[in-house]
């Protein structure tokens, strides 16, 4: 039976496009899949939640800039390292696929010791240090790198570029075939409930809905805050606030949760039109479901920037509007300009809309599990 590993993690964003793949593999073809995070953190809840069996190992996080943390956590690489190689030699995958994050990076150096064919996948417009550093080991043998955009492979080096295929970010199926009804009806947001908006012209009845991570985004939070008497005025608004963030107080039109989890594909489904940061999985996830967007990216210190350019990109598709950079009361203004101005709009949403599940029509799920069958020599089923 074909057997493949699977690595990366330390955020959702690193776990979840994996487990799409993964997913595919076992719709493809009979298969053993295992995965190697980090010991510590969510890993091992949403990996084992999926299904599948899951390893943990030491991982130290790589810094660009100095940091004392640098020298103990160099300790817990070359651990990694270690316990990866002692966990793919005894398990015997043909293949490891890495999702990126400062886990992935000792099982692929593991892998590429072992002889054993290395892909790794890049969600975001510009590669991580991870996927730079596991760029070396995926250029090996019949090894990948694949990317999200196009534009991604002329920022690898060119020796590498021949290896990078753009294949979008893989997303879970329940984006694509969620229940719009069962996300009202979560929300609170039955059709007797749900509040006309206003200015559309044609009196529909619209939800936007705010999403800030897990954690939630205490930008996001107080730009709502400063902004609700008038984002309740065109749409009823539902917030996932994160569970470390203080809520905003009730009003009428808006509902809040400190965190959306199974019920997110169905609430995403139920949405007109989104509010968000701009990391990889938010975006994908919402092209894959065709939705409208408005980014506010998370910019400034201690980021490298890739929200900014993920944000940029669907703007310049069509798909979103982007708030900022500026001040809070500049993106504040902003905020209640793009609001007014897509709610008043049918065409404008419309178009939104329809650029965003463009892109998002891309099976990169598919397109990568296919790709590890064929390096791995396993056979997919007729169907697919």
């Amino acid at each position: 039976m074909l057997c493949v590993a699977f690595t990366g993690g330390g955020t959702g964003g690193h776990i979840y496009p994996g487990l799409a793949v993964a997913s595919r593999l076992k719709e493809m073809a009979g298969c053993r899949l295992f995965w190697i995070g980090a010991d510590t953190g969510m890993d091992r809840s949403i990996v084992e939640a999926a299904g599948l069996r899951f390893f943990g190992i030491p991982a130290g996080k790589l810094r660009r800039n100095f940091s004392l943390k640098n020298f103990t956590d160099l300790f817990r690489v070359i651990g990694g390292f270690f316990a990866a190689r002692k966990i793919l030699k005894r398990e015997r995958p043909v293949l490891l696929f890495s999702k990126g994050g400062f886990v992935s990076v000792p099982p692929c150096a593991a892998a590429s010791s072992l002889g054993l064919t290395v892909f790794t996948h890049e969600s975001d417009f510009s590669p991580g240090l991870a996927t730079r550093l596991n760029a070396r080991f995926a250029s090996k043998g019949p090894g990948r790198i694949f990317t999200a955009y196009r534009e991604t492979a002329g920022l690898f080096p060119p020796k590498y570029r021949s290896r990078v295929t753009a294949a979008g970010n893989p997303v879970r199926g329940e984006f694509r075939t969620a229940d719009a009804v069962r996300g009202r009806e979560f929300a609170g947001f039955s059709e007797g409930a749900l509040r006309p908006a206003r200015g559309t012209g044609d009196g529909e009845k619209a939800i936007l809905l705010v999403l800030g991570g897990s954690q939630g985004a205490v930008e996001l939070n107080d730009l709502v805050k400063a902004t609700l008497s008038v984002l309740t005025c065109y749409y009823n608004v539902l917030h996932q606030t994160g569970s470390n963030n203080e809520s905003v107080p009730p009003a009428d039109g808006y509902k809040s949760f400190p965190y959306i989890k199974d019920e997110l594909p169905s609430v995403l489904a139920a949405a007109d039109l989104v509010l968000g940061r701009s990391g990889a999985g938010t975006v994908w996830e919402c092209a894959a479901a065709g939705k409208p967007m408005i980014l506010v990216p998370l910019s400034g210190a201690g980021t490298r920037g890739d929200q900014v350019e993920n944000a940029r990109f669907f703007e310049k598709a069509g798909a979103a509007r982007v708030i900022g950079p500026g001040g809070f009361d500049e993106k504040a203004a902003a905020l209640k300009a793009a609001v007014a101005l897509i709610a008043g709009d049918r065409a404008l949403r419309d178009s939104m809309a329809a650029s965003s599940a463009k892109i998002g029509s891309v099976d990169a799920a598919g397109s990568i599990a296919r790709a590890i069958v064929e390096a791995a020599g396993g056979e997919t089923n007729a169907s697919h």
